[in-house]
């Protein structure tokens, strides 16, 4: 999923990349905070998980790993996403097409 947000008159563009876990199929989405520094990274992150929950009604969770900072979404924040026609569309075809039926071991 691509989109774009103006704050300040700056648009910032992001993706958030969703996959599905092969084993027990969840569906989860990553997005890399950007910025120079670790500060600016820190408060793209705040930006970007606010419009996340403002867009899907629950806030994501950022995790932190040395210098790199990571936005993760559920399968919730998807539903939340398919909610706007814009994105609908897109997101059933994705899980229809990525769906895979659990194997048992």
């Amino acid at each position: 999923m691509e989109g774009e947000h103006i704050v300040d008159r700056v648009v910032r563009e992001y993706t958030i990349t969703y996959s599905r876990r092969s084993r027990d199929n969840t569906t989860v989405g990553y997005a890399s905070a950007k910025g120079k520094t670790l500060e600016d990274r820190e408060v793209d992150a705040e930006i970007f998980a606010t419009v996340i929950e403002i867009l899907t009604g629950t806030r994501p969770r950022v995790d932190r790993r040395k210098n790199l900072i990571y936005i993760i979404c559920t399968r919730g924040h998807l539903n939340g996403f398919a909610r706007h026609a814009e994105f609908a569309g897109t997101i059933a075809n994705w899980l229809n097409k990525t769906f895979r039926r659990r194997q048992t071991l």
